[in-house]
């Protein structure tokens, strides 16, 4: 029996995660999150209960719903679950925008770091689902160890440095 921690099949390199499906407490909430402060558009709604939404009309990015979540709490978070959500900007300027947009809104970020292969915003969606809005560097800057592989790390983002994508 071949082991599945070592697997010969390989998934095609060509494939990207699809879309998330959210469980929230109030639909509007999140519409008024992910929608109104972050953007994207309602491109369906399934019922009073469920929402479907995109970036650029594709079908749907994120769904939303109350099906088994309607005016519930947040997960703990000490429990297996989602840690977040992570939405990739085109560009750095993309990703300066949208963080002058928080910060005008004084919506709070729970961090902000440089990762060597990408830029970073961390906060949270009204039902405390994390969110990671994000824009990565071009593949010829990612840095690398000597013995060539990838060095990904976490250090400070410089917030303002950012905001100078802008001009």
């Amino acid at each position: 029996m071949t082991s599945l921690t070592e697997p010969s099949y390989k998934i095609p390199s060509q494939t990207r995660i699809g879309h998330i499906h959210l469980k929230v407490a109030d639909l509007q909430r999140s519409l008024d999150f992910y929608c109104g402060l972050l953007g994207f558009e309602l491109t369906s709604t399934y019922g009073e209960d469920a929402a479907f939404i995109s970036a650029g009309g594709y079908h749907h990015h994120i769904g939303l719903n109350t099906w088994f979540s309607k005016n519930g709490g947040p997960p703990p978070k000490n429990n297996a679950g989602l840690f977040h959500t992570a939405i990739l900007y085109p560009e750095r300027k993309d990703l300066a925008a949208i963080f002058l947009r928080l910060r005008e809104a004084d919506y709070p970020l729970t961090g902000a770091a440089d990762h060597g292969v990408s830029e970073a915003l961390y906060l949270d969606d009204p039902d405390s689902n994390g969110v990671e809005l994000y824009c990565d560097r071009p593949r010829e800057e990612w840095p690398l160890k000597p013995d060539g592989s990838l060095e990904m790390y976490t250090k400070r983002l410089d917030l303002e440095g950012l905001l100078k994508a802008l001009r």
